[in-house]
C-alpha cells in the first residue's frame, strides 16, 4: 500500500506542471463540457473512455465505431483486442476485457484529470481536414467532464498553425492515450488481470439493402437474421440505413449466428436482404439511441 501511495504521489507530482502548462484560455476546438451527476453512479458505471467522433466516414461508421478504451468503477477495461487482417474480416468485433482494482481505477482517473480532460486548454485546431476528433470523457467527485480534441494524431501536419502552448497540450492527451494502452506499464505489471473476450448481453445492428460486393469474392448463402426485424429506426432521416437492438434471447441467437459469419454475409430478414454491421453494446449502452447521440 505504501508503495502504490508513493508511486501515484510521484505520478502527480510529475504531471501537475504539464496541466498547468495546459490551463488556458479555452478555444472553440477544445470541446469542453460539464454536466453534474444526478446521483451517486452505480460500481458498474462508466468512468473513463477515450473514443473518436466524425471524420469522413460513412454514417454506418459512424453509428458503429467502438471506444478506444472505456473504464468502469468496477474495474473493468474494455477495448479492441486484436483484429484479423483478412477481408472480408469477421462479422463481429474482437473485444476483451480486463479487471483493474478500484484504487487502479481512482488511478486512471487521476491521471486524466493531471493530463487536462477536465481543463480549460487552448487545443487550437491543426490545418487538415476530414479527421476525426478524439473525445475523453471522465467522472470525477460527481461531475462529468468531456473534453474533444480535433485530429490528435502524431504527424507533422497536425502540428500545422498551432503554437507551442496548444502543441504541448495536445502532446499531455497524446501521452494519455499512450497510457490507457498499456495499463502494464502505467499500472505496473501485475495490476491488471489477463484479458479475457467480453461478451455482450445486447447487440446493435445497423443494416442496410444487401448490394453483392463489387470485387472476386466468392457468392454467400444469404443467413436467416434471428433478431428483431430489420431495418428498423432510421439512422439518418430520410437514409436506407436502419437500427435494432437484440437483447436477451434475440442477443444470444445473434452473437451464436455470427461466429460463421463475415463482414459481407447477407442476411434475410422478412421480404428483404440485408447487409449488417453489428456492434456490441457496451455496459453503459441500452441501444440505438446511445449509439446515434455518441457518433
Amino acid at each position: 500500500m505504501k508503495n502504490r501511495v508513493a508511486r501515484l504521489t510521484t505520478l502527480t507530482a510529475l504531471l501537475v506542471p504539464g496541466l498547468a502548462a495546459a490551463c488556458g484560455q479555452a478555444g472553440k476546438e477544445a470541446g469542453v463540457a460539464d454536466a453534474p451527476a444526478s446521483e451517486a453512479p452505480p460500481d458498474s458505471s462508466l468512468v473513463l473512455r477515450v473514443d473518436h467522433t466524425g471524420g469522413f466516414v460513412t454514417p454506418q461508421t459512424l453509428a458503429t465505431r467502438l471506444p478506444l478504451v472505456s473504464v468502469y468503477a468496477d474495474g473493468r477495461v474494455i477495448t479492441a483486442g486484436p483484429q484479423t487482417a483478412v477481408y472480408p474480416g469477421p462479422a463481429l468485433p474482437n473485444l476483451v476485457q480486463r479487471t483493474i482494482a478500484r484504487e487502479d481505477v481512482d488511478e486512471l482517473v487521476e491521471l486524466a484529470l493531471a493530463k487536462g480532460v477536465a481543463g480549460t486548454a487552448d487545443l487550437g485546431r491543426p490545418g487538415v481536414t476530414d479527421m476525426p476528433s478524439t473525445r475523453f470523457t471522465v467522472v470525477s467527485g460527481g461531475r462529468q467532464h468531456v473534453l474533444e480534441a480535433y485530429a490528435l494524431v502524431r504527424d507533422e501536419m497536425a502540428g500545422a498553425g498551432l503554437t507551442d502552448a496548444q502543441e504541448q497540450a495536445r502532446a499531455e492527451l497524446l501521452e494519455l492515450v499512450d497510457a490507457l494502452s498499456d495499463l502494464p506499464s502505467t499500472l505496473g505489471p501485475e495490476a491488471a488481470a489477463p484479458e479475457q473476450p467480453y461478451v455482450a448481453t445486447s447487440v446493435a445492428a445497423v443494416s442496410a439493402p444487401w448490394v453483392a460486393p463489387g470485387d472476386a469474392l466468392p457468392a454467400q448463402p444469404a443467413k436467416e437474421w434471428p433478431g428483431p426485424a430489420l431495418p428498423g429506426e432510421p439512422v439518418v432521416a430520410g437514409d436506407t440505413l436502419g437500427c435494432v437492438t437484440a437483447t436477451g434471447d434475440q442477443a444470444a441467437a445473434v452473437l451464436a449466428a455470427a461466429q460463421d459469419a463475415n463482414a459481407t454475409t447477407p442476411w434475410s430478414s422478412g421480404a428483404g436482404t440485408w447487409s449488417i454491421t453489428l456492434r456490441p453494446l457496451l455496459p453503459d449502452e441500452a441501444g440505438c439511441t446511445d449509439l446515434m447521440s455518441k457518433s
